[in-house]
């Protein structure tokens, strides 16, 4: 039996993980999805200042009395993901990185955006009281997601805490030693990229791909879980 931590992006919660919790349960394994500090049904009015290190706290909380660990983290929680993945030690089975930001250590979750990008981060954490707004119903568009799935995204979806995202990462061994897989959705670019594609040149890494958008757990569950039971 494989105990899989699953850990969701940003503005979402363990909710996000619903179907595909399901379907690893009724293959017999433990599933533990995770909500993050500040997020969904933790969201609290001073949530933006949330640290980075406590998402990696909320990962280890969960991880550590387990054994034969998969931890699983999609787009923005790769980053903290990471981290509690290299805390885990020989608790920890294999690390997936689904189609998400890897930790680097001493650099944030933006350091790797452009100029304008970061300029414009920092407009709406201005705008939002330290939080990062979530997408609209267009930003979903493309990504193999139906109008109800979309509708349930957005109206689920709570601001993130933008003290999470603006703070660097700190690793205590570097994840390049880990047991990898990194998943990369393909509608939402075809490639990795730099950083990630570095990685990959790692012994201890391997690249999976699949055929649909940013968010397999809910655009593509039974193939993401069939996915995940392959690579653990």
């Amino acid at each position: 039996m494989v105990n899989f931590v699953l850990v969701p992006g940003a503005w979402l919660g363990a909710w996000a993980w619903d179907e595909v919790a399901d379907l690893l349960d009724a293959d017999g394994h433990g599933v533990y999805p995770v909500t993050l500090t500040g997020l969904a049904e933790l969201h609290r009015p001073d949530s933006a200042q949330t640290p980075q290190a406590q998402h990696v706290a909320d990962i280890l909380d969960v991880a550590r009395p387990l054994s034969d660990v998969v931890v699983v983290g999609h787009s923005y929680s790769g980053i903290p993901a990471g981290q509690a993945a290299a805390a885990l030690g020989d608790r920890l089975r294999r690390l997936v990185f689904l189609d998400s930001n890897i930790p680097i250590g001493g650099q944030s979750f933006a350091d790797g955006w452009s100029v304008e990008g970061r300029a414009w981060l920092a407009g709406q954490l201005a705008e939002s009281g330290g939080f990062w707004p979530p997408l609209t119903a267009e930003d979903y568009a493309g990504q193999d997601l139906t109008a109800d799935q979309i509708a349930t995204i957005v109206e689920r979806a709570t601001p993130h805490p933008g003290r999470a995202i603006t703070e660097p990462a700190v690793l205590p061994r570097p994840i390049t030693e880990l047991p990898t897989t990194y998943v990369k959705c393909l509608m939402d670019g075809p490639t990795p990229n730099g950083p990630v594609l570095q990685h990959l040149e790692s012994p201890s890494w391997t690249l999976a791909e699949l055929d649909t958008g940013h968010w397999p757990m809910i655009s593509r569950p039974a193939e993401l879980s069939q996915l995940l039971l392959s690579v653990s």
